[in-house]
């Protein structure tokens, strides 16, 4: 489970497209005078073009280094050998995002590889500009648009799960190719790439502009003839043969007596495993998802275990490297059992099919990888919490019985992030996300120290007083510190989950436990086979990260936690203040992005659960929360008043908080739902008519800041840090000498070959 930035922009920026860029003038005169033939308005867009400005990132897009320099160079010698291998495993295994996130993604990336390997960036805008009539603001638009593509894994966004295009018209796009180096090498090869890709590239159909089921969005989880339906399907069919969702996917094949379901395991093995009648249908196991990308997985992880710090390190990769050879989840579960127990390590490092967002049925892991090294003075201050924990649980406002019989220690680190593969870069991490790890045997938290205060570098913050905006600046990064601290430490790592057993016997006192909510008898719990995931499938994300939001408003008003992250007095209630006050904007300013009113759904869990918690506090009342439309059509106004937020503030939560723990802890789906959906609606209506605020929020959106990673490299025996600067040619240059030595442009196109059928 992971935890994103509190205060920083989360979507494309506030602008207009530049004056050469995608207009419904400019596209029409581009298809009329280049390809001869007329352009199609409803063959990209079922929209009016003043809405493309939605789907484009803005030329101004900000970039910032994720600095990691000081901390890298205090390692020795073999600790720099054991994150360089472990690096280039977690590069590799991220290109699976792209083959995960839509069909187009691997050839779009490697169609921009090629593109700017082949030639440095200045010397191809140069031959753009001087013979192809391409504006500096079009190539801008291109850089842009390749950084969008490198830092989100593919042309949806990581962060909101929406489709971006780029910002210029589609024949400058392929005149910047066609007076490249790399097509002047191979023009065959370009040409085919441009040529299927470049329609799916600016097509935004309704069902294309966000991930999801494909009736209303786009997937590769599932082929395109599935939808939630088949997915429940399947999923009773792995439940019962005792098979986890997180590394496969799923490919329903029609044939004219039968449907086959295949479950395609990721694994550097290939073949079938088995297949086997169930329910009139075919169910198809098979090998190889992958394959050849994990098998760069593994071939590194192998590298570096040769310089791991002990044996349980040894043991752990060696668990890794097994399960993405054969496929087999149980062995990253003891992969993982072995790092829960790796203590304090000096490089710490995690890898796999770890979270579950972008699967629209909330089951099925995207892959992601980071390497960091632990911020010794952060992270004591974290020790310190981890110590008081179980002082600190009783504090949380459900019952002993429903808390773990015995709270599991876990590491609780601040890292500087040295790699981190995948779709997006969080604040903080509490992983395993295997129920039974986490339930009987524990955790890890990390905060990514180094993410936060990147994020907040020349942050924007409309809708805010001068005083609360000067208060912000001054805290926030000291109260997200705090935040991030509870949300995962004391969220996502308490609360017991009842269970039934296979034989018959529960995990709790079915005689004596009582339903706070009613005084009733536990009337629901999970039977043998269950997971959170599986009983809580779309709504289960948010849910929880409403869950761990709630507890790090909770207990930031306990002084004592304060004190525990050095924070005393009138500058304890200042931080406590803008911690409450840093979610609320978030839910007021940002949240709403993240809302698609077409289809009345939110697209990303953590936006939802915050906006959640606005509408709990404002129908607590009291006017702990105003917010009014300053300027209409314009502008909003955001108060919290501080002197409410122990009283009316804490009820609240408070109230809301048991009713999340006890919904989740009996598996009670059915009245979980019915509270979530009426918090997660948008009225357009009424006297907070969200509806029609979006429009406001959407003119004032301010970019989400993309990283640039460095790279490692071998020199002599010695691993060389390379960084690169913060900018689009920078960030653009950092992916071209990662991979430079490597065939991921072949292994991408197989993978795309080998899927286009199911799509």
């Amino acid at each position: 489970v992971r935890m994103p930035d509190a205060v920083s922009g989360e979507t494309s920026g506030n602008y207009k497209p530049h004056d050469h860029g995608l207009q419904p003038e400019n596209l029409l005169q581009d298809h009329h005078s280049n390809s001869g033939r007329g352009f199609s308005f409803s063959r990209y867009f079922d929209f009016s073009m003043s809405e493309a400005d939605q789907y484009v990132l803005p030329n101004d897009q900000p970039v910032v280094e994720l600095d990691c320099t000081e901390a890298f160079n205090g390692l020795t010698t073999k600790e720099k050998l054991y994150a360089h291998y472990l690096s280039k495993a977690a590069w590799n295994g991220g290109l699976i995002v792209l083959v995960q996130t839509s069909p187009e993604s691997p050839l779009i990336f490697v169609l921009l590889y090629k593109l700017f390997s082949a030639q440095p960036v200045e010397e191809l805008k140069k031959a753009a500009l001087d013979g192809g009539d391409v504006s500096p603001d079009e190539f801008q638009a291109l850089l842009v648009y390749t950084s969008g593509i490198l830092t989100n894994s593919g042309n949806y966004k990581g962060f909101g799960d929406s489709k971006f295009i780029p910002n210029l018209p589609v024949s400058k796009f392929e005149t910047i190719i066609k007076n490249s180096e790399a097509f002047r090498r191979e023009p065959k090869i370009m040409q085919s790439l441009w040529d299927r890709c470049k329609d799916v590239i600016y097509l935004l159909k309704e069902n294309l502009k966000n991930l999801g089921f494909h009736d209303k969005g786009m997937t590769t989880y599932y082929s395109s003839n599935c939808t939630l339906k088949d997915a429940d399907f399947v999923s009773e069919v792995l439940k019962q043969k005792d098979i986890d969702f997180y590394n496969n996917r799923v490919f329903k094949i029609e044939e004219k007596d039968s449907v086959i379901y295949e479950i395609r395991l990721a694994s550097v093995d290939t073949g079938n495993e088995s297949e086997e009648e169930y329910k009139n249908c075919k169910i198809r196991i098979t090998k190889g998802d992958y394959s050849k990308l994990l098998e760069q997985v593994v071939k590194n992880l192998h590298m570096a275990k040769e310089y791991a710090a002990n044996e349980v390190e040894q043991k752990m990769l060696h668990c890794y490297e097994k399960s993405f050879q054969e496929g087999t989840l149980n062995d990253h579960k003891d992969g993982s059992r072995y790092w829960i127990k790796n203590k304090g390590p000096v490089v710490e490092t995690y890898i796999g099919f770890i979270e579950t967002y972008r699967d629209p049925a909330g089951m099925r892991g995207e892959f992601e990888g980071f390497v960091a090294m632990v911020n010794k003075e952060m992270s004591a201050k974290f020790a310190d919490l981890v110590e008081k924990a179980e002082v600190l649980l009783p504090e949380l406002p459900w019952p002993k019985n429903f808390e773990k019989d015995k709270f599991l220690r876990p590491d609780f680190t601040s890292l500087d992030v040295l790699t981190f593969s995948g779709s997006g870069i969080p604040a903080g991490i509490n992983i395993p996300n295997y129920d039974e790890i986490r339930q009987n045997e524990g955790f890890k938290n990390v905060t990514l120290g180094n993410v936060i205060p990147a994020n907040y570098k020349n942050t924007v913050m409309p809708f805010l007083t001068e005083e609360d905006k000067e208060l912000l600046n001054k805290y926030r990064v000291k109260s997200f510190e705090v935040q991030v601290g509870l949300h995962e430490l004391l969220g996502h790592g308490s609360g017991k989950l009842f269970y039934k057993k296979a034989g018959g016997e529960f995990n709790f006192d079915v005689k004596s436990v009582v339903n706070p909510l009613n005084g009733e008898p536990i009337e629901s719990w999970y039977e043998d086979k269950d997971t959170y995931d599986s009983k809580f499938t779309t709504m289960g994300s948010s849910y929880e990260e409403c869950r761990a939001e709630c507890v790090g408003l909770y207990l930031c008003l306990n002084e004592n936690v304060l004190k525990i992250f050095g924070f005393e007095g009138k500058e304890a209630e200042d931080v406590m203040y803008v911690n409450w006050l840093s979610l609320l904007y978030q839910s007021v300013g940002k949240c709403l992005e993240m809302y698609q009113p077409s289809t009345k759904t939110w697209l990303q869990a953590h936006s939802q659960a915050r906006y959640v918690i606005l509408r709990v506090l404002l129908e607590a009342g009291g006017d702990l929360i105003t917010v009014t439309e300053t300027e209409k059509g314009k502008d909003l106004l955001m108060k919290v008043d501080r002197t409410k937020l122990k009283t009316i503030g804490k009820k609240a939560i408070g109230d809301f908080l048991l009713k999340l723990q006890v919904y989740k802890s009996t598996g009670d789906v059915t009245a979980a739902r019915e509270m979530y959906n009426k918090y997660s609606e948008v009225p357009v209506d009424g006297p907070y008519p969200w509806g029609k605020w979006r429009d406001i929020v959407l003119a004032n959106k301010q970019p989400r800041k993309m990283f640039v990673q460095a790279n490692t490299f071998l020199k002599d025996g010695e691993v060389i840090l390379k960084t690169y600067d913060a900018t689009h040619e920078g960030l653009i240059q950092s992916f071209v000498e990662r991979f430079q030595a490597s065939d991921v442009d072949v292994i991408l196109e197989e993978l795309v070959e080998k899927d286009q059928k199911y799509f």
